[in-house]
């Protein structure tokens, strides 16, 4: 740790090329009260972070430049004007960190992430680090792995109760950090005002596995609840019952998305496969998540299963869940290797492109590529090759 703080010590410059973002006096984070007044050199958080961190010139202006726009996001009263007019707070903070176990890579991702962790007050931080390992039982690894995503609410409050309630409702603290990476605002939000009212009206609706559907899109528990209301009753009104196991994934698939665009994307499927609205709501009821795909991408891969694979809209709109796939990794490969198979004799005339596309990876490598090595030398490469957009040449 010696080494670590030797290596803290504070770079002032005079000067600097490119103003900082934390002495921009716009900021108002040093006096300009007199036009005669002798200023201090500014601090420059961007000089600092090179001298003291280790990060590149490059790095270190783009973190920067990340500490000046989220500083521009806070509220004033949040701001203290004095812990970033010098190295000194800086110099704490990482000493604070170095203290809780924290390696020198730990430390400059955790400033990367979260550079207005430098502006902390240290008396505030420090009881919510030891609180994250005496009462949440958080290990260093843990700890360094949750200030890249959970820097912010730690500098807000108390995280504590949060991350308690958030490991019981995902099952791991792991989980925890798959849900606030995707969601920077989920560790911020209010538990008693948004977080447990949004869980229990999904309770109220019958939405099964909740927890998944708020791993999958953890932003839906930070919505209002009128937000959460229009979200459910959308997914109702896709013809999925609220009981039904699909429901879940129906809210998910117009969590991102309004009204006026689910209606947009279900006319986009009545002229393009040429069905009534009736059926394409069946269509969608089965697979909720193809309502999440471009207008691009479903049109391609139409186009390839009518052009390519011989299949009648009709038969489409029976199967969405082809829709679901990747045209470039699953589709068009699947279908070389039934082409090959079936040019060369060694393919069950029952079998058709559907049921080889449904299958599971392995499965299909097994049953269609690996048992066929011999006969056909080469497959398995030309289906490699396929799969990366590689035209592969004739086996």
């Amino acid at each position: 740790m010696l080494c670590l703080r030797n290596r803290l010590f504070p770079l002032l410059r005079a000067t600097s090329l490119l103003p900082s973002p934390v002495h921009c006096p716009a900021c108002g984070l040093f006096s300009t009260s007199t036009s005669t007044a002798i200023l201090p050199a500014p601090f420059s958080l961007e000089d600092y972070l090179i001298a003291s961190c280790g990060l590149a010139p490059a790095q270190a202006f783009d973190v920067s430049k990340k500490a000046f726009c989220n500083l521009s996001r806070e509220s004033s009263k949040e701001i203290s004007r004095s812990r970033l007019l010098s190295a000194a707070n800086p110099d704490a903070i990482i000493a604070l960190l170095a203290g809780a176990g924290l390696s020198r890579a730990d430390i400059v991702a955790a400033v990367s992430a979260d550079p207005l962790l430098l502006r902390a007050s240290v008396k505030n931080i420090a009881p919510r680090l030891v609180a994250l390992r005496d009462r949440v039982g958080l290990s260093t690894p843990q700890i360094a792995g949750f200030l890249l995503v959970g820097s912010l609410a730690l500098r807000k409050g108390d995280v504590v109760p949060k991350l308690e309630f958030f490991i019981s409702f995902y099952g791991s603290f792991e989980q925890v950090l798959v849900a606030a990476k995707k969601c920077k605002g989920l560790l911020t939000a209010s538990l008693e005002r948004v977080i447990k009212p949004n869980i229990a009206l999904f309770r109220q609706w019958g939405v099964g596995e909740i927890a998944r559907l708020c791993l999958e899109k953890p932003w839906v528990l930070t919505f209002n609840r009128e937000r959460v209301k229009e979200v459910l009753l959308l997914a109702e009104e896709l013809g999925v019952p609220t009981t039904s196991r699909m429901f879940r994934h129906a809210v998910a698939a117009v969590a991102d998305i309004s009204k006026e665009k689910v209606a947009a994307k279900l006319e986009f499927f009545k002229r393009t496969l040429c069905c009534s609205e009736s059926e394409v709501l069946i269509a969608v009821s089965k697979m909720p998540k193809i309502l999440g795909l471009s207008d691009e991408n479903i049109g391609r891969k139409i186009e390839f299963l009518i052009n390519e694979a011989a299949m009648e809209p009709q038969y489409i709109v029976e199967r969405p869940v082809l829709l679901s796939y990747s045209l470039e990794k699953r589709l068009v490969p699947r279908h070389y290797v039934l082409k090959v198979l079936q040019e060369k004799g060694l393919l069950n005339s029952n079998m058709n492109f559907y049921t080889l596309s449904v299958i599971g990876e392995e499965t299909f490598k097994s049953k269609f590529i690996d048992c066929h090595k011999d006969s056909v030398p080469g497959l398995a490469h030309a289906f490699a090759a396929d799969r990366a957009g590689i035209v592969p040449s004739r086996v």
